[in-house]
């Protein structure tokens, strides 16, 4: 369900009002009804009954705070992170995982005006394979803070266990803290982020000012003692390897290499799954000619490749095209190639799209392809695959398709991120 935020605020008065609550949104909140204006409420689910009061009101809607909750839902559960509702990570650990699915299953029918018939799921817990935790040392106290963000706030919650995080990187957390604080260059350190690659665990360490060799070494010995590749970050934009192999992780039985900073899906169990159901949708056969956009390093190129006579991937940063290259020609895969383009402008008009493509896949970031999709339709594939990480845009962009004529065949909704707000999902169309 959309929310829109303004910096001008109504707070009401301290009356308490009973509501119950008739649905959960995407983000979590209860959705409530009174006097015909629909409220939000943190903590409640459908079914329950609470005591409230309002503290926030729109034209439109409103916002409010649980001051006694008169039932429990049959759906609530009890989080298992200590740290829930204060750790801005996750909005949804005291709602069943069916709950959350179906509440993100209805915001994606509703913006897309079409049935989602397919939920891609995996397991709910420690699915987690890469966390960034800020760093942050108290002078006075000579403590070292390590952990997330409060919600709606920049304060540090420190953590201990997060369940979200794979098992390896979680029951790291303890020792990691304990090494960090006890580096004479604390006070310099900046973030820490944390990647489990197939190849084991990796740490890429933030820092404003030089290490010293003493501070060097101790990490290289926490490294070693953890059997974690280690990275220091000097620069934000510039990292450089300490200990440890080229981290990897598998998309359809292919190594596909990267550096701690390029991205890769957070959830591998649901990644897996994401890229096997695209291929099945795209029916890709053994002569088809098939464009991957927004490709980065090639997660569903190169799986494409091994189906398809001819693959084009092709991504806006120069990084990823240079490791999408390298890891087709790791895998052995000769009928693909990578391409660095300005994805606004008109990627017709290339050398290696005047041929035209049988299939179409995209997978941009947060911001949609609005400038990309008159080009899809000016190519005219028979099947065009749309991943996205945000509905709204989804939605946008799926207009043009619609308008030429494409219709949507399939709708699934990818969980990818249990017990948060995030919604993402991958759609079909065709003619």
């Amino acid at each position: 369900m959309a929310q829109f935020y303004s910096a001008k605020r109504r707070v009401t008065t301290r009356e308490i009002i009973t509501v119950t609550v008739t649905a959960l949104d995407p983000f979590g909140q209860g959705v409530a009804r009174h006097q015909g204006k629909t409220l939000f409420i943190n903590g409640l689910l459908p079914d329950e009954q609470a005591e409230i009061r309002i503290t926030e009101d729109k034209k439109h809607y409103a916002r409010a705070e649980v001051k006694r909750r008169l039932n429990d839902s049959l759906e609530r559960e009890t989080p298992r992170c200590p740290h829930f509702g204060i750790c801005g990570g996750c909005q949804q650990q005291h709602a069943s995982i069916p709950l959350q699915q179906r509440s993100k299953q209805a915001a994606l029918a509703r913006l897309m005006k079409h049935d989602v018939e397919t939920v891609i799921a995996a397991e709910p817990w420690g699915y987690r394979r890469r966390a960034r935790l800020s760093l942050q040392y108290q002078p006075k106290t000579q403590h070292l803070q390590m952990g997330f963000r409060k919600a709606s706030a920049n304060d540090i919650v420190e953590v201990t266990q997060c369940p979200v995080l794979v098992p390896t990187l979680e029951a790291l957390l303890p020792s990691l803290r304990e090494c960090l604080a006890g580096l004479e260059g604390a006070r310099h350190l900046g973030h820490v982020e944390l990647v489990q690659a197939d190849t084991g665990p990796l740490m890429v360490l933030r820092h404003t000012k030089p290490l010293s060799a003493d501070c060097l070494a101790k990490l290289e010995q926490f490294s070693h003692s953890q059997q974690l590749a280690l990275w220091l970050a000097p620069q934000s934009d510039e990292i450089e390897q300490l200990s440890g192999e080229t981290p990897s992780y598998n998309s359809d039985g292919l190594r596909l290499t990267f550096s701690p900073r390029d991205f890769i899906q957070v959830n591998d169990g649901v990644n897996q799954q994401m890229v096997a159901t695209a291929l099945a949708w795209l029916e890709i056969q053994p002569d088809d000619r098939v464009l991957d956009l927004f490709c980065g390093m090639g997660n569903f190129t190169l799986p494409l490749a091994k189906r398809a006579a001819s693959v084009v991937g092709v991504e806006g940063v120069p990084a990823l095209v240079a490791k999408g290259q390298q890891n087709a020609e790791l895998n052995g895969l000769h009928n693909v190639t990578f391409f660095h383009e300005n994805l606004e402008e008109d990627v017709t008009r290339q050398a290696w799209a005047k041929n035209g493509f049988d299939k179409v896949l995209l997978d941009p970031a947060r911001a949609g392809a609005p400038g990309v999709m008159q080009h899809i339709v000016k190519l005219a594939p028979a099947r065009v695959v749309y991943v996205s990480c945000n509905p709204a845009t989804l939605a946008r962009d799926s207009e043009v398709l619609l308008a030429a004529g494409y219709q949507i065949q399939r709708l699934a909704m990818l969980d990818m991120f249990p017990h948060t707000g995030h919604l993402e999902s991958m759609v079909l169309f065709g003619r």
